[in-house]
Formats: structure tokens, C-alpha cells, sequence
């Protein structure tokens, strides 16, 4: 299928969001995925526009000026002790920015309180139009394909979706095929990288290669083709942080190295038309 792609924050998380639009813009991209909620990890910017409205209005200067689209903004965390409205000043600027859905995950072993509270911000994401793509993630409490449909079947809310990430399928050892038994209308958009094909058995390794050090597509070990031949998303949001390189490139350089490979690795792996073979 013809792929759009969206710059997500985390590749070039020192960006803040003007300048994100601006840097994605210039590279070729047709959206950014904006991490427009607070995590408070260490290091971490803040970017919630919803508290900064000098930085709110500078956003939406950038997006007029260069045509770029907000596609999802990120992360809406389940975690222990949470208060799902606490996600709805960053939902009403998502709205404001024309995004289409909120990014989720779930850090709590306590999956029926967790189902409970992702329902409820799939709940307060549809009054914005906003649907709410649940990703797995190796080092969370929710980290593999059958634990997410589990949620998403419980929960069973229209805008609820699925959010497949090439790193963390890898890491999950799932099954592309296993995807084809899933709604098609869980699918809005996917994260592409790669990264070593090994994968790690340290848990601190994992994450540093899962935050510092993921790879250009085709330069490492993950048959990314192979997973999105059964992932009908029309979006594909490069999640591709690479510390060292951002350091020896800079961030523009980075996004636009980013997308280059992306774009050839997706026409000679899944746009190559079939040869037809002549019979005598």
C-alpha cells in the first residue's frame, strides 16, 4: 500500500514541537507525532502545550507555515493510581492540532484495574474524534501481541486500536501471520525502525537499544517486511531514537536519514511489482 510517514517525537525528542514540524517538514514527512504529554523521565522535555500556550501558538504557526499534520500524540500511560481525566488538556490541544489519535500503554501487572482505566480514556478520547492505539512494550507490563488484543478485546470500544511497533514485535517473538485474524479497523498506524537481530537477554540492554539505539530500516536484523504485509495501517510513524547519530549528524539530518531509508527500504521490499515469467 502507498505509505504516509510521520516523524514521532522520540527520534528526535530535543525538538520541541515548533521545531519538530519545521525539521519534519524539510525531510519529506507528512505528519509528527508530538510527545505532548509529561512522562517526567529523566531528561525528558516537557512539551504539554496545554500548560505553555507560547509554545502552543508557535506549534501552530509551524504547522500552518509548512503544511505538516499532526497525526497521534503520545504517551498516554496506564500505570498504578492513575486518574484518566488527567490526559484531557493534552486530548482538547490534540484535537486543537488536528491529530487522530492518542498513543497508550500499560505499565501496571494489574490488567483488570489496567482494561478498566484504558477503557476510560478511550471513553474521553471519542468526545475529540481521537481514537487510543494501545502498543506493547518489551520492558512493560503489557509486552507482547496476546496481551494487547486480550485489552483491546475486553475493552471492546470503537476507537480503540492496536499499535505495532517493528522493535517490540521482534522483541516479542510474535507471529506476523497472527495478525490476520485480527479487526482490520484496529490498525491507524505503525511504528517502523529496526534494530540488532539479536535479541537482548539484559533487561538494561534491551532498554538502552529500545531509547538510545535503534536502527535505519534495513540495517539491522528485523524482517520488517514480513510484519507489514499483515499490518493494514496507512501510517507509518518513524520511532527511530539513535543518540550517538543525532550527536555526530544533528536532529534534521537524522529525520531525513531516517525517512530516506525508510522509503527505500519499503520500495524495493514491498512495492517491487511481481516479474512475469514468459512460458515458450
Amino acid at each position: 500500500m502507498p505509505y504516509q510517514y510521520s516523524l514521532a517525537h522520540l527520534t528526535v525528542l530535543s525538538c520541541p514541537p515548533p521545531e519538530l514540524a519545521y525539521v519534519a517538514a524539510r525531510a519529506g514527512y507528512d505528519y509528527i507525532s508530538p510527545r505532548l504529554i509529561y512522562m517526567g523521565l529523566p531528561g525528558e522535555p516537557n512539551y504539554a502545550l496545554a500548560e505553555n500556550g507560547d509554545m502552543l501558538r508557535a506549534t501552530k504557526r509551524a504547522l500552518a507555515s509548512t503544511g505538516i499534520k499532526v497525526h497521534d500524540i503520545e504517551l498516554a500511560r496506564i500505570t498504578d493510581d492513575l486518574y484518566p481525566s488527567k490526559y484531557l488538556p493534552a486530548m482538547e490541544v490534540a484535537a486543537e492540532l488536528g491529530a487522530k489519535s492518542v498513543l497508550s500503554s500499560i505499565w501496571t501487572p494489574n490488567l483488570e484495574y489496567a482494561t478498566e482505566k484504558f477503557a476510560k480514556v478511550c471513553d474521553l478520547a471519542a468526545q475529540f474524534g481521537l481514537t487510543v492505539d494501545l502498543e506493547y512494550v518489551p520492558i512493560a507490563a503489557v509486552n507482547n501481541l496476546a496481551g494487547a488484543v486480550k485489552v483491546l478485546r475486553e475493552v471492546n470500544r470503537p476507537n480503540a486500536g492496536l499499535m505495532i511497533d517493528m522493535h517490540h514485535f521482534h522483541r516479542a517473538l510474535d507471529k506476523p501471520e497472527d495478525l490476520d485474524a485480527l479487526p482490520r479497523e484496529w490498525f491507524h498506524f505503525a511504528h517502523l525502525c529496526d534494530a540488532q537481530g539479536q535479541i537482548p537477554t539484559d533487561r538494561a540492554e534491551m532498554i538502552r537499544i529500545l531509547r538510545e539505539e535503534r536502527l535505519y530500516a534495513g540495517e539491522g536484523g528485523i524482517d520488517i517486511a514480513a510484519i507489514l504485509r499483515h499490518v493494514p495501517a496507512p501510517v507509518l510513524s518513524i520511532e527511530l531514537p539513535h543518540l550517538a547519530r543525532v550527536k555526530e549528524f544533528g536532529t534534521a539530518e537524522h529525520a531525513f536519514r531516517c525517512i530516506e531509508a525508510a522509503k527505500k527500504y519499503v520500495s524495493e521490499t514491498l512495492e517491487q511489482p511481481k516479474k512475469c515469467v514468459a512460458i515458450a
